[in-house]
């Protein structure tokens, strides 16, 4: 301890993303800048640092801490608790990591390789000259590779790589940028990559790397484990090799997200915004969606859709390969997985799944701990919206209004997701995808175990959709904990207020496929007054029959004849000649599903947009049938952005005269759909282009939505609006919407760092199970 006469100490306790990001060697340097001596330790309730110093040193330092602490860090609370007595420091230094039994760590995400740890792979004079998992603390895997907290080099897959001597010198230097950086290896220490053959079969070769590019350039298909499990590669150039991946994999023809080489390729491809630029080269580096140039890249890449998915290389191993001569400078980078079932991390399981696809295998010996899916973000008018929330952003914590008990939310069916509380954050898991098959109910289970035992949480109650078929429903009952059942659109709007702070009554509008309704039939079309604990039904879109249940999802030409029977009725539809888009139909096809809805057989009632929008582009003739989730809706909005070219959504809608048929049905405001439905036939019926009709539709039905949401506010009172749900994914009526409310003065939230889809269900249902478990708990109490 320096002779100060005036020093004083405090114990300083961090909390939030402070381990593996970098703040510890930050402290140290701050530390010796300010002369305060003491010591810092990561601890499982935070970074707990003990500091020696003058008054006004110390408060400096405090304030630093916050405010010019490392870019990845995340500091969500900072206790100070002056000491009586000093403990005469003579240094600053870090002290070796301390575990108890119960965390408040935070993990960080995995991240983007930096620019620094770039340069050092690009230079021929370094050391990591070419060492495909270079990394540092500002960069490289975290989530992935942690098996245990806190977080240091033994609790993760990385502790299999003992540090030669000059890594750990690095490992072991607070002034180094790879002190402490848990992955930290070179060429002499660390992983290694290897080459197979489509059996697995290891093949000798001078390099990796240039083995895989000269394979992509002749057309094959490159199995590559990567940071959060493996890709199925192929030059997103070669229509052959496109179509032969999607005939391997069954993906017939959902669109293909690619890794384009570098910001100049990626603007080649596709029409660029200033934000995605942002976006893309963060250091989450998500997929971004973008407008698409035609005749850049293949056409079987995005079939019928106009924007296609574009992230540049993440890991230095992407990088590296595209600095190899031959690799082409656009791939097509898929899951590696079968279609509908989570991705493989191990290379043995890759070897045996994929080998009927992939064609060779690039590998690597650092064992995934924890699969992750890419991040897929869009850019809309008021900034980036996260659709798939993934690597980059999980696990990071939203913080909720209230402190909750333990509790783990459940999800839904498609696009899974589960969350777990602990005090006042909410953990979000990745996205685990649809659940409906044995595999990604494992996957489901592992991450929740895995969740669990990071977070050191055990859950006192467990919360679940209002569907009991769902698999996730089932898991919950099984658990024999407390079980509240959440309704899937309350949930949907919840997830919204918990990630702006919104506390009070809302009038939320969502709008998405299917979720089941407290009255037993299919929601999908509503507006709900709303707050976090309680939820009122009043508006939706009128009812239509659903023929065939859930098959109607699959077949959109089915929610076509449901529209058609909507406006015309049994009589009406039977001597009916079809929109020329929908005589493809079989006839006697035709007659049976005609004979069900005559005779409400199999045909359940519905309020779903997303139905609604599958019927619609089926009568225009746009998609008749469905391969993946949203296609036919996607498909319509396409072809709507196609019909609006360069023109101001503002003046389109302004130009608008249209008038919505309501209805007050048991007090509840009705959208009718049979004026849109009519409409859309008369159109047809003078020839107008599919792409303008569809345009028209889209903003009378913006029209529509904007008279409800105004009458409503009207009646209750209420001036601020949630929009969610799956269908806001369409970029026309999200901001459609926003551009009618804003204009005028209504407060629009939607989700931005939370999906909108059912990848934030479970964050909905954890707030609402949450205060329902708490004793005596009601909004108005909190």
């Amino acid at each position: 301890m320096k002779n100060f006469d005036d020093a004083i100490r405090v114990e300083i306790i961090v909390q939030g993303t402070v381990q593996g990001v970098g703040f510890r060697p930050f402290v140290y340097r701050l530390a010796k800048q300010l002369d305060i001596t003491g010591t810092i330790i990561n601890t499982d309730q935070g970074v707990v640092i003990e500091a020696e110093g003058k008054k006004e040193s110390l408060q400096e330092f405090t304030t630093l801490l916050c405010s010019a602490s490392p870019p990845l860090a995340r500091i969500s609370s900072l206790q100070q608790h002056p000491q009586e007595t000093l403990k005469g420091f003579t240094e600053f230094s870090i002290l070796k990591s301390l575990c108890t039994e119960s965390s408040t760590t935070i993990i960080p995400p995995d991240i983007a390789l930096c620019s620094d740890c770039l340069q050092d792979i690009l230079d021929s004079r370094n050391r990591r000259f070419s060492y495909p998992f270079t990394n540092c603390t500002n960069c490289g895997p975290r989530f992935t590779i942690v098996e245990s907290i806190p977080y240091d080099r033994p609790g993760t897959s990385m502790s299999h790589f003992p540090l030669c001597s000059s890594c750990r010198a690095e490992y072991e230097n607070p002034e180094d940028r790879r002190f402490h950086a848990q992955p930290n290896a070179c060429a002499d220490c660390g992983p290694q990559l290897s080459w197979h053959d489509k059996h697995g079969t290891k093949v000798p070769v001078p390099s990796p790397l240039r083995q895989a590019a000269q394979s992509l350039k002749q057309g094959k298909i490159v199995a590559l484990r990567g940071l959060g499990g493996f890709h199925l590669a192929v030059d997103a150039g070669s229509e052959k090799a496109i179509e032969r991946l999607r005939r391997k994999k069954g993906r017939k023809s959902k669109p293909l997200a690619v890794m384009a080489a570098n910001l100049n390729e990626a603007e080649r491809i596709c029409h660029l915004r200033p934000e995605a630029v942002n976006l893309l080269s963060g250091p989450e580096h998500p997929i971004v969606l973008q407008p698409l140039r035609k005749g850049q890249l293949a056409e079987n890449l995005t079939p019928n859709i106009d924007e296609i998915g574009v992230m540049l290389p993440y890991t230095p191993l992407h990088q590296l390969l595209f600095q190899q001569q031959d690799c082409p400078q656009t791939l097509v980078m898929t899951s590696g997985n079968m279609s509908g079932a989570p991705i493989f991390t191990a290379n043995e399981a890759a070897v045996a799944g994929l080998s009927g696809i992939a064609d060779c295998f690039l590998l690597h010996n650092r064992e995934i701990v924890t699969r992750i899916d890419d991040s897929v973000t869009r850019i809309t008018p008021r900034g980036p919206q996260i659709l798939r929330r993934a690597r980059g952003y999980v696990p990071s914590a939203t913080h909720l209004p209230c402190p909750l008990p333990q509790i783990l939310a459940c999800g839904s069916g498609l696009k899974s997701t589960f969350c777990l509380t602990r005090d006042q954050d909410a953990f979000l898991s990745q996205h685990i995808g649809d659940l409906f098959n044995m595999e990604s109910l494992d996957f489901y289970k592992e991450s929740i175990y895995h969740f669990k035992r990071l977070l050191q949480v055990e859950p006192e109650a467990v919360v679940c959709d209002l569907h009991p078929d769902y698999l996730s429903s089932h898991y919950a009952k099984d658990l024999g904990l407390p079980l509240y059942k959440v309704q899937h659109h309350h949930a949907h709007a919840a997830a919204v207020l918990v990630e702006h702070g919104i506390q009070e009554k809302v009038l939320a509008l969502v709008l998405d496929g299917s979720g089941l309704g407290d009255d037993n039939t299919v929601w999908g079309g509503e507006i709900l007054e709303a707050d976090c604990f309680s939820f009122r039904r009043v508006g939706s879109l009128s009812h239509m029959l659903l023929p065939g249940g859930d098959a109607a999802a699959e077949a959109p030409w089915r929610m076509g004849l449901s529209l058609l029977h909507h406006v015309l009725g049994n009589h009406g539809l039977a001597g009916y000649r079809l929109p020329q888009g929908m005589q493809k139909i079989d006839e006697k096809t035709r007659r049976t599903l005609c004979q069900m809805m005559a005779l409400g057989f199999n045909c359940p009632l519905t309020s779903s947009c997303g139905r609604l929008f599958d019927g619609i582009a089926a009568i225009l003739g746009i998609c008749l049938e469905a391969d993946y989730e949203g296609q036919a809706a996607m498909a319509l909005e396409s072809q709507a952005r196609q019909a609006k070219g360069k023109r101001s959504l503002n003046e389109l809608l302004a130009g608008g005269s249209w008038e919505p048929e309501t209805d007050f049905i048991d007090n509840r405001l009705v959208l009718q759909q049979a004026g849109l439905i009519r409409q859309v036939l008369e159109q047809l019926a003078k020839r107008m282009d599919p792409a303008d009709i569809a345009l028209d539709f889209h903003l009378c039905f913006i029209q529509s939505l904007y008279f409800c949401l105004r009458q409503l506010a009207t009646k209750t009172g209420i001036r601020r609006i949630v929009l969610t749900g799956g269908c806001m994914q369409n970029s026309l009526l999200l901001e459609g919407l926003f551009i009618l409310l804003e204009q005028e003065g209504y407060a629009v939230h939607t989700g931005e760092k939370i999906p909108v889809n059912d990848g934030g269900i479970s964050l909905g249902q954890a707030i609402i199970g949450g205060l329902h478990h708490v004793p005596g708990s009601t909004h108005e109490s909190r």
